[in-house]
């Protein structure tokens, strides 16, 4: 186990009765990337072997959790085609399918758990690998040129509205005494691009799944009115595209739904959202190595205890933001040296991502343990809509100061 499980009852503890600190079994990191080996894990020596009967119910978790995505895969390729001419057609195109994914995931949850079949499956919920592969071909999708077409305004405000929100979130989450764990994915979240900087803090403050459930579900609900609300407002304020587009690039939190909304408000608009919140990606694996450095150097680290070095930090570091890295640069580098033909290549890619966020998402949804989600309670999406209207006054300020002049 690692040494933080020798701390004492005095410590704060979290909204779900977890110390502050400590890492659960079912943090959201390997055994590999979080020390050493955790009871349960193949790793521990204290595990039973594992006979037949494991793995007939691990291949059954396996065929409900790939049965599950590909459900979810049917019906975010579907469903727009069915609302089409119905008053529900916009919201059809609109939702995504972490959605359908966590929704699924959740159904699935009460029907396992029903049966009794929960426990015994569940070493066919993947969601650390799903997870991080995903993510580490999200990383082909940010080509490093595009954004050097907006660097200038688009790298600044991503700086300033990053650290900006992300700074007012983790203050007022305090204010409200939420975890610290929690804390840092909340205000990833709100600040950089939803879920994805959700999982990628997760993995570096070793947050509980349950928190990590908690807070993409607070992503999706915000940011769909958001794909019909931001347009609107950018009409009435009447913005410049370029503006507009800027303002909808950094406020919405996860692409699909950036996208959207950059298309109902005007071609240049989609373009210029596109590009801001590429640039807010981006930035995902520096926050992370930030977080890395901050839990391992004062959050988790007891009195009198010696300063971590180097080679506690590179240990606590989610790896899999390398690999998000590499992606991005490797997939820059193909495309100017394949041209027109490179992009077939990178939209193989962008499937796989999607079908491995999807297996993460349906996970997440099945290894939701609701208690834990009741005992979060009102205090984090109070902190959650705070920091959205806060992310939201703030973008609108920097986007009409930086792309006031700017034209494509």
């Amino acid at each position: 186990m690692t040494t933080d499980a020798t701390r004492t009852g005095d410590e704060p503890r979290t909204a779900d009765a977890t110390p502050v600190g400590a890492a659960p079994a079912d943090a959201v990191v390997p055994a590999s990337d979080s020390g050493p080996p955790t009871a349960g894990d193949p790793a521990d020596p204290t595990t039973p072997a594992r006979g037949g009967g494991f793995w007939a119910w691990t291949l059954l978790g396996l065929v409900i959790v790939v049965g599950l995505a590909a459900l979810t895969r049917y019906l975010e390729q579907n469903v727009p085609g069915w609302a089409e001419g119905t008053a529900v057609e916009d919201v059809g195109a609109a939702i995504e399918y972490p959605v359908y994914a966590i929704l699924l995931g959740l159904l699935g949850n009460v029907a396992v758990t029903l049966l009794g079949w929960r426990d015994r499956i569940a070493a066919a919920f993947r969601t650390e690998f799903f997870i991080k592969t995903g993510l580490v071909l999200l990383g082909a999708s940010i080509n490093l040129a595009v954004i050097a077409s907006a660097a200038g305004p688009a790298i600044a405000q991503a700086i300033l509205l990053i650290s900006g929100v992300f700074l007012f979130t983790w203050w007022l989450a305090g204010r409200f005494g939420l975890d610290d764990k929690l804390r840092a994915l909340l205000a990833s979240a709100v600040s950089i691009c939803g879920v994805s900087a959700a999982i990628a803090a997760a993995g570096a403050v070793r947050a509980r799944r349950e928190q990590l459930a908690y807070t993409a579900s607070l992503v999706i609900i915000f940011a769909l009115p958001s794909i019909f609300i931001l347009p609107w407002l950018a009409d009435v304020f009447g913005l410049s595209d370029a503006v507009a587009g800027a303002w909808i690039g950094g406020n919405i939190d996860t692409t699909a739904a950036v996208t959207a909304a950059g298309a109902l408000a005007g071609e240049e608009a989609l373009q210029i959202a596109s590009i801001v919140k590429v640039t807010q990606n981006a930035l995902m694996g520096v926050v992370a190595v930030a977080l890395t450095a901050y839990f391992t150097l004062r959050v988790e680290r007891r009195p009198g205890a010696a300063r971590p070095g180097l080679g506690e930090l590179w240990t606590r570091f989610p790896k899999f933001v390398l690999g998000f890295i590499a992606a991005s640069v490797i997939a820059t580098w193909y495309l100017d040296a394949a041209g027109a033909d490179g992009k077939a290549t990178i939209a193989i890619v962008n499937d796989l991502r999607v079908w491995f966020l999807i297996l993460a998402f349906v996970s997440i949804g099945l290894e939701v343990r609701v208690a834990s989600l009741r005992e979060a309670g009102w205090r984090p999406v109070a902190v959650f809509a705070s920091a959205t209207v806060f992310n939201l006054a703030l973008a609108l300020g920097l986007a009409s100061l930086l792309f006031r002049d700017f034209s494509a």
